[in-house]
């Protein structure tokens, strides 16, 4: 397979939203139409059921991870294992089978970052746990472990295109917090386990 080919499939695999997936699954309202109208983890733990947010956390990191593990064991270089991983994060940005409309890409993030290195998920998963339990707001723990990600990479991997696509995958995440951002400096934003009701009749 040729690098444009290990991207495409990365993308492919990033584009399945488990949020969508595991709420039609549990019968829950489809989670664009409610809370934050972002197809995540957090925002379906808003509708009160926490297997199927946690069914969703799983799944939307495994894909990223997967999309490396499978580009390894078809024998890419590591330029495109790199690239299958920050494919799969844009695929759940943006991706094809929901009409572009995709997530925050935080539990994506933590499996391309297990795809890299074990370590390095560990220490930025440290991260977001930290700043949720301090300052209660998920947004400001993906953000505040967005920008460790880089660094953390630098510092346990020492492999340049493996901090490229990091940086990358960084920066698109905090610029898919943007209206966060906004809320959090306005004292609007949601913190945790705060619940918003889904729309009648579902």
């Amino acid at each position: 397979m040729t690098f444009a080919a290990f991207l495409l499939f990365g993308y492919l695999l990033g584009s399945v939203s488990f949020a969508v997936l595991v709420s039609r699954a549990f019968r829950l309202a489809d989670p664009r139409t409610f809370g934050s109208g972002n197809p995540g983890a957090t925002n379906v733990l808003r509708s009160g059921h926490k297997s199927a947010a946690l069914l969703t956390l799983l799944g939307d990191a495994l894909k990223g991870w997967l999309a490396m593990q499978a580009a390894r064991w078809l024998g890419a270089d590591a330029a495109s294992v790199a690239g299958a991983g920050l494919a799969a994060f844009a695929g759940h940005l943006f991706p094809v089978f929901h009409r572009f409309r995709g997530g925050k890409g935080v539990a994506t993030a933590l499996g391309v970052l297990a795809g890299f290195s074990g370590w390095v998920a560990l220490a930025c998963g440290a991260v977001w746990a930290a700043a949720a339990l301090l300052f209660r707001y998920s947004s400001l723990a993906a953000i505040c472990a967005a920008l460790a990600a880089p660094f953390a990479t630098a510092a346990l991997l020492v492999d340049m295109r493996a901090v490229l696509a990091v940086s990358a995958m960084s920066a698109l995440l905090i610029f898919r917090h943007r209206e966060n951002i906004r809320r959090l400096l306005s004292g609007t934003e949601s913190r945790i386990g705060a619940k918003k009701k889904a729309p009648a009749g579902q």
